[in-house]
């Protein structure tokens, strides 16, 4: 791809929606298609095709180190967990004999008499010296260190490792960042191919503990430092705070926001929309006295016993766990009311619901935007791609639709943004049910995910996640309404954490939802949800289990709080918030107008001012950037 000399700096001369479609139109246009094409045209497809290529790659390649360092020190993790197993049985019988040595010694010392001949009478030397060995295996903590369990596998890590380091450019957030100058040093002795490391190396992006390791010995050990050095690369990509050039998933975090001149602009004239105050302080005093007494009100409450459900116990809040309301009775109805639904093909269903609700309609061409001539090649290949059959054997179980009228189908009508059209059309007619306000209003909803297996070909593309045993496949994340009606299920990844997906879901879709709070299970909570709900003014309502870990962060001392001091944390770093106030605001922004996926993985160009490659149909001047 590189050897083609693609200059991505062209598509900054066109709009960047048009610059989609291009990208669009290329990848579904078969080769016998675009030879129709006029010939400027066609170069145009193929190099916006291209060029959103490259940065595919570059990013499946990222993506893919990612993992495997991923991969490298959870197996580590996990040998570790494992020898714990393991030597769990020998562990309670050290145990043992260190409280039986214990008595004996308090024994002797109450009644002066001599500790050795007791112990040896006792508990028998012959005892304490069989522990020994098993003893000194125990308390060697290092040498069950995921780092150094992780270069076990040094030999499989050299296979990529290299030439993953030579052939992309890093960039750093930070000036002199020593992550950067450590893989400089990795990359010249990999050209050099030498052995060993140089005396003076960049240790500034290691851990303490690290450090300890890599220099146990007095010289540095390359495979500890290489594996660290990789590690942190790792953690720095996945934060932002490490970019790569020509990526389009790992880039500069200022990218994804507001510009800072739009961003100033739209706040002097008061149009930002936040849910909080515009000016910092006057919000941090504002929150600083609703959380005081909402703190004092509950320790109030606790030592009073006036809370449902939450009693005091040694000072520790206990919640009682949440009971099903749902009668016995429910079940045995249920399957009395299934006997009296009829059997139906389901291709007879999706008519029918696309004869109600019309939803084969948002399938629009990819770039003339009409509507597919013949509705059942649509309806066809929506089962083909849920049931997996394939454009041949649906055609062969279709009565009216041919294979070419499928592919034609899957090809030009059928993507991500048409299935999401489609999906709220049946979402919002769900809505309108009257049947559906038995169930609720459609102002709240509810978020978690489901795991389903890979086999084949898909299994070797798929991730593995332990919770769910050792077989790869893939999650989706799904959203509904307290209507029971889904509005939006977002491919993710099984090893990743579902929190950062909440909001993608929430607020990245077309229905005519508008949610006011919203339920998760632990997976989907976080901090940085709690506090991007805050500023988009949604109430977030998430169900924690472990809750006495958890604990409430405040801005004075917990002094201010005795019946509450086991439940409080850390004290709020206002200074911090305050320094970084429109930093929130420009996130807020973009992900209000659904310019930035929280999960940063699929993000739209930044908003801006942008040269179109043709007049704007807007009427006025508009200092407002084109959406």
């Amino acid at each position: 791809m590189r050897g083609l000399a693609l200059d991505p700096a062209r598509r900054d001369k066109i709009h960047p929606e048009r610059w989609k479609q291009l990208v669009r139109e290329g990848r579904a246009t078969p080769s016998w298609l675009a030879e129709d094409f006029s010939a400027e045209r066609r170069r145009a497809t193929v190099l916006a095709y291209l060029v959103d290529l490259a940065e595919k790659l570059t990013d499946e390649a990222v993506g893919m180190f990612c993992k495997q360092i991923g991969r490298l020190f959870a197996r580590a993790n996990a040998a570790v967990e494992q020898r714990h197993r393991n030597d769990r049985k020998e562990t309670a019988k050290v145990l043992r004999l260190f409280r039986d040595t214990l008595r004996v010694l308090i024994e002797a010392n109450e009644s002066d008499g001599d500790a050795l001949d007791m112990l040896s009478d006792k508990i028998g030397w012959h005892r304490l010296i069989q522990a020994q060995p098993t003893l000194e295996a125990m308390v060697a903590e290092e040498n069950s260190s995921p780092l150094l369990l992780a270069a076990r596998r040094y030999p499989s890590l050299r296979k990529f490792a290299p030439r993953f380091l030579e052939t992309f450019v890093f960039h750093s957030s930070r000036r002199h960042d020593p992550a950067l100058a450590a893989v400089e040093t990795l990359k010249k002795i990999n050209r050099e191919n030498h052995r060993t490391l140089p005396d003076r190396l960049p240790t500034g992006h290691l851990t303490e503990t690290a450090r300890k390791q890599i220099f146990a010995a007095g010289a540095a050990d390359r495979r500890l430092y290489e594996i660290a050095t990789l590690a942190a690369l790792r953690d720095r990509l996945r934060s932002g705070d490490i970019w790569v050039e020509g990526s389009r998933a790992y880039r500069p975090l200022a990218e994804y926001l507001m510009p800072k001149a739009a961003f100033v602009e739209k706040k002097e004239a008061d149009r930002l929309g936040l849910n909080v105050p515009g000016d910092g302080q006057a919000w941090l005093e504002q929150v600083q006295q609703a959380l005081d007494f909402r703190l004092k009100q509950l320790a109030y409450r606790a030592r009073t016993g006036k809370l449902d459900g939450v009693r005091l116990e040694n000072d520790v809040l206990i919640v009682s766990p949440l009971r099903n309301e749902v009668p016995d009775e429910a079940e045995a109805l249920k399957w009395e009311l299934n006997s009296y639904l009829p059997n139906v093909h389901i291709t007879d269903l999706l008519a029918e619901v696309d004869s109600w609700t019309n939803f084969s309609g948002k399938f629009t061409h990819l770039r003339t935007m009409d509507t597919v001539r013949n509705p059942a090649a649509i309806l066809a290949a929506v089962l083909a791609d849920a049931t997996n059959l394939g454009a041949k054997r649906m055609a062969e179980a279709s009565a009216n639709v041919s294979e070419r009228q499928i592919t034609w189908a899957r090809l030009f009508h059928i993507r991500p943004e048409t299935y999401k059209a489609a999906q709220a059309v049946v979402a919002d007619a769900h809505s309108a049910h009257p049947h559906a306000n038995l169930w609720g209003r459609g102002a709240t909803s509810s978020s978690d995910g489901q795991f389903f297996r890979a086999g084949d070909r898909a299994a070797g593309r798929s991730d593995v996640n332990l919770y769910y045993g050792s077989d790869p496949g893939s999650k989706f994340y799904s959203h509904i309404s307290d209507q029971y009606g889904y509005y939006s299920i977002l491919p993710i990844s099984p090893s990743e954490s579902e929190a950062p997906y909440v909001l993608d879901g929430l607020y990245d879709h077309e229905t005519k939802l508008d949610i006011d709070e919203h339920f998760t299970d632990t997976g989907g909570a976080s901090d940085h949800v709690f506090g991007l709900f805050a500023l988009l003014g949604t109430r977030f309502s998430p169900r924690l289990r472990n809750l006495r870990d958890r604990k409430f962060n405040t801005f004075g001392k917990a002094d201010a709080y005795p019946t509450l001091k086991n439940h409080i944390g850390h004290s709020i770093n206002v200074d911090l918030i305050r320094a970084h106030w429109d930093e929130y605001g420009r996130i807020h922004e973009r992900s209000r107008r659904r310019a930035v996926r929280n999960s940063q993985k699929a993000f739209r160009r930044p908003g801006g001012r942008v040269s179109c490659h043709k007049p704007c149909r807007r009427s006025g001047a508009s200092s407002e950037p084109c959406s």
